[in-house]
């Protein structure tokens, strides 16, 4: 990258006629994702958040039916039974930390190979993983095959990011990238729901059947309707233009090859330790926080939700879980203020800056989380830990899940507008350290109840989160400043810069 100066910074607004400039410019080649049909690239995007959503489906679905997982196998209840529920919540703990640690090997792969290749191989190996842990018959076994199937169900986490910059435009990437983040937050909420209403007349193995016919499915759009979207861009594209009738457009059957291509010449140490150096940037430890202190404090409810409700309302676990439709809702309500309303935001202040558009100028749009984040987590803490109406621990659910799609779709937009041609890099250094954050908390999460209470430490919660979310404010005065600067630093350059070969005419 020769030109930090430029780092983030485009014109999305033509100077004269202040009509909307399409970045990337397209190429008249007709194989070119962005010379696609609107249509058929929204396709690719329903599809990809068809696949994200039931990557979270089995990561927290299960642990609605602990109690009966547990005396499966570790016989019926006794006076160990809350250290044998312990060890079973490592199926889910260990789920959700391979699904972003996993990503440390799946985007090198993705970048060197291709997308479609690995969204093949990660998502065949989740399906059968999900088979095997249904029909595990040993504490061993189940855990291995959660610990195996989170390391094949991230890969989507990622590769979602990579595909829409790979075939929407720049001013299209916020809504679309809300439907991503929609579909992640609300993959944990529907497996839990459904999870519940599967155990109210069947064994808790049918969730694994019921799931593996849904990702199976899944899985075979992917192998049969999904074509490889990476596509060698430069930042010398020509002007847009008809197709170029020299190029012959590849067949259903070509876009469908499985032969991975080589896309960079980037080494393979680069690639691994990009994601961990990135984390030295400002604006991607934010982002980073965000998405941890909000995904994070979700799994740590997830993991004692039921024996929460259980103990303050007496709810059966389907019950429980359905109090998680409130999940659904406050995920979908999210994906207009996340996405279009951030993109409006952005595009009136790209206006007010004579057609320049800087990543920073989404952020204002993070006022509402401020707001939200902590109001959830105080809402949940108080209403189970004070006996409130279950509606109150409920709106609390909603209003989470809200926060969750609404600031870590902007926050990851942020920085994907802001280091485009690593976008993958940027994903993996957000999810990965989001996991581990998820995975310490759960360990803390019990004893921090049973010392302070649900009252304080949500309460702790939510001053966290809110402190963590109001980090945009310094970011939009002062963002674009430290980006080129930090982006200047010596071993920053040696480590993160990128090989033109990644360039993506941004």
């Amino acid at each position: 990258m020769n030109k930090p100066e430029a780092l983030g910074n485009v014109r999305l607004r033509h100077a004269e006629t202040n009509e909307i400039v399409l970045i990337p410019t397209p190429s008249t080649d007709p194989n070119d994702p962005l010379n696609w049909s609107k249509a058929y690239r929204h396709y690719l995007a329903g599809l990809v958040c068809l696949a994200i959503f039931f990557t979270n489906f089995l990561a927290g679905g299960p642990s609605v039916a602990i109690v009966p997982i547990t005396t499966t196998f570790f016989g019926p209840p006794g006076p160990d039974l809350a250290g044998n529920i312990s060890k079973v919540s490592y199926f889910f703990t260990c789920t959700a930390l391979l699904q972003g640690m996993g990503n440390l090997f799946w985007v090198p792969c993705t970048i060197k190979f291709g997308r479609r290749p690995v969204y093949v191989a990660s998502f065949t190996l989740y399906t059968a993983c999900a088979a095997w842990a249904g029909g595990a018959t040993s504490y061993s076994s189940e855990l291995a095959a959660r610990i195996i199937m989170g390391f094949a169900s991230g890969a989507g986490e990622t590769l979602a990011p990579l595909t829409i910059s790979d075939i929407f435009f720049l001013h299209e990437r916020g809504t679309i990238m809300a439907l991503y983040t929609c579909a992640l937050s609300a993959g944990v909420a529907g497996g839990i729901v459904l999870a519940g209403l599967i155990t109210i007349n069947l064994n808790w193995r049918y969730i694994y059947w019921v799931s593996v016919a849904l990702i199976g499915a899944s899985t075979v759009l992917v192998i049969f309707t999904f074509p490889e979207t990476e596509f060698p861009r430069t930042t010398t594209m020509a002007d847009i233009g008809d197709p170029d009738t020299s190029i012959k457009k590849r067949s259903w059957a070509q876009g469908l090859s499985l032969m991975p291509g080589n896309y960079t010449q980037e080494s393979w140490f680069k690639l691994f330790i990009r994601p961990i150096i990135l984390l030295a940037l400002p604006p991607v430890l934010w982002a980073t926080l965000v998405m941890a202190v909000t995904i994070g404090f979700l799994v740590a409810i997830s993991s004692n939700f039921a024996t929460a409700f259980e103990t303050a309302y007496n709810f059966e676990p389907w019950q429980s879980g359905l109090c998680f439709i409130s999940g659904i809702i406050g995920s979908l309500i999210a994906i207009f203020f996340g996405g279009h309303m951030s993109d409006m935001i952005a595009d009136f202040l790209t206006k007010r800056n004579g057609g320049i558009r800087e990543p920073e100028m989404r952020l204002p749009a993070l006022i509402i989380s401020t707001i939200t984040a902590p109001l959830a987590l105080v809402l949940y803490g108080v209403g189970i830990g004070a006996n409130l109406h279950w509606i109150a621990a409920t709106i609390g659910l909603g209003l989470l899940n809200f926060s969750i799609v609404q600031a870590t779709n902007v926050s990851l937009v942020y920085t994907i507008d802001a280091y485009r041609p690593i976008a993958g890099e940027i994903t993996v250094t957000q999810l990965g350290f989001k996991s581990a954050f998820g995975f310490l908390l759960s360990f803390y999460t019990n004893p921090w109840i049973a010392q302070s209470g649900y009252e304080r430490s949500f309460g702790a919660m939510a001053g966290i989160s809110g402190a963590v979310i109001l980090g945009w404010i310094p970011l939009y005065f002062f963002g674009s400043a430290i980006r080129q600067v930090t982006w200047r630093w010596g071993f920053v350059k040696r480590l993160a810069h990128w090989h033109e070969d990644r360039e993506v005419g941004e």
